[in-house]
């Protein structure tokens, strides 16, 4: 990965653009990071006014994102929605067949969508637009619940800050943990976000600090390798069964199950990157109970095996490969 377009429309948002301007075009040298070519283009050179009343003056045409590793659509109004300019859905329609990683934030998965990139793959938008895209592109999995979701070299990013996470999330792909962590902590952002944490929680802080599920899950993450049924954690909580799987989903926006697998799934990274630990004694650990559980439910979301992930991701030396395996279609 070495060149990044963004491609800026009349009517964009700024603070979504400027992510990508965050995440790829500044020099970071000075930390071991390596620099990108990093290119702002738009379908007509010149003022481009954004949805704030400003404009800012774009250089370079869409010709300059021919040959880019890297494709960033920033959002767009939505009016434009239906009838996406031609020229920019061609250039998204070529970087997609030459392999290139397409990324998309906020409302730009609609550029995505037109182009017909997300035919029979599954996606995410803001979860105010998701049933207008679910309505005008039938044939995409549309998924309202959560930050960024990958489907082979294509990210799809929910609004606003989900854009910088699924930034990263390429980031880490691309340069590794380590590289990854650096420009977190630059940015002063937490280094990951899981993809499938939810873009919103109905009760992000519970009325009564006295109800907090925090001394459960606290005590669920030190206890991943056991069997966390919701009868255990409900009589943990001193709630009902019912109750508590009500009251977890309002806290935190997910079942127990799913927040519970989402939290195994990290560990189960972790390990990989940080430990020469084998597949077995990693999945006894996070709570899968075999390898073959682990490889089942790893390569489904992360889209990479787990011996794939570790190659790819290791800090220990001697287990990382100099290659860069490839990802399981999502």
């Amino acid at each position: 990965m070495r060149s990044v377009a963004v491609i800026v429309q009349p009517g964009f948002a700024p603070f979504e653009f400027g992510l990508a301007c965050e995440a790829f075009g500044l020099d970071r040298s000075d930390d071991g990071i390596p620099n990108f070519d990093f290119r702002i283009v738009a379908p007509d050179p010149g003022a481009v006014a954004s949805n704030l009343g400003f404009s800012i003056n774009i250089a370079d045409g869409l010709d300059a994102a021919a040959d880019v590793d890297v494709l960033v659509l920033a959002p767009i109004p939505r009016s434009q929605w239906d009838r996406v300019d031609e020229r920019v859905l061609d250039v998204v329609r070529a970087a997609h067949a030459r392999g290139a990683w397409l990324l998309s934030v906020c409302s730009g998965s609609f550029v995505l969508a037109a182009a017909g990139v997300l035919d029979g793959r599954r996606a995410t938008t803001h979860w105010r637009y998701a049933d207008t895209m679910a309505r005008m592109h039938p044939r995409i999995e549309v998924d309202a619940d959560v930050l960024y979701v990958q489907s082979g070299n294509i990210i799809t990013s929910a609004g606003t800050a989900a854009g910088l996470d699924a930034c990263l999330h390429l980031l880490r792909q691309e340069l590794g943990p380590e590289l990854a962590n650096r420009i977190a902590r630059r940015m002063v952002v937490a280094p990951q976000r899981d993809g499938g944490q939810a873009q919103f929680i109905a009760s992000p802080i519970p009325v009564d600090s006295s109800l907090s599920l925090a001394p459960v899950t606290e005590w669920m993450l030190q206890n991943l390798d056991a069997e966390l049924s919701v009868d255990r954690l409900a009589a943990r909580a001193h709630m009902s069964p019912r109750t508590f799987a009500r009251r977890f989903k309002a806290d935190l926006g997910a079942t127990p199950a799913a927040w519970l697998a989402r939290q195994r799934l990290l560990h189960a990274q972790r390990l990989l990157e940080q430990t020469d630990l084998g597949l077995d004694r990693i999945a006894a650990e996070c709570g899968f109970g075999s390898a073959a559980v682990l490889r089942q439910n790893f390569a489904r979301t992360m889209g990479l095996t787990p011996t794939a992930y570790r190659a790819r991701f290791s800090c220990v030396a001697g287990t990382a490969s100099p290659g860069l395996p490839e990802a399981i279609s999502a």
